[in-house]
């Protein structure tokens, strides 16, 4: 057997801190602080980033050039967005399914679904189709895109 890897998704995007912070919140995940320095809670770790670049000389207009989130407990993968010049010009070949309702079924899976739905069009997610449970293959899911119109499914 070989060893196990770690994964890290990278986004392309145009504002990695926009997206970095959405996705933190979809997932529950954190935004690490800069190398060397311990964030509180409700201290803005954006804030805190930027003195940092400031402090080491980068320019200004890179400061968005990239962000990251991460799971607090080290277990899920590592979120990493770049900015990159080009937009989203096509459909996901890869997409994230956000485990929303572990372990419901039928009307109690997709009621709790419609909720995360709501929570995450409030954070600037835009719903796409919800497609029914058809067992025995799908248990139900509604299909969502991020900020930058990236699509994942809330599963």
């Amino acid at each position: 057997m070989g060893d196990v890897r770690q994964v890290q998704i990278t986004f392309d995007c145009a504002d990695p801190e926009a997206l970095s912070r959405f996705w933190a919140a979809t997932l529950g995940y954190t935004n690490p602080g800069p190398p060397g320095q311990e964030t509180s809670d409700g201290q803005d770790v954006f804030g805190a980033w930027h003195s940092f670049l400031a402090s080491v000389g980068v320019p200004e207009d890179q400061w968005n050039s990239a962000s990251a989130a991460q799971d607090p407990d080290g277990v899920g993968p590592r979120l990493f967005f770049q900015r990159v010049p080009e937009g989203k010009s096509a459909k996901n070949r890869v997409h994230l399914d956000v485990r929303a309702a572990p372990g419901l079924e039928g009307d109690q899976r997709m009621a709790a679904l419609e909720a995360e739905c709501e929570r995450l069009v409030a954070l600037g997610a835009t719903r796409g189709e919800r497609f029914e449970p058809a067992p025995p293959m799908s248990a139900g899911f509604i299909v969502m895109a991020d900020p930058e119109g990236n699509e994942f499914c809330l599963d």
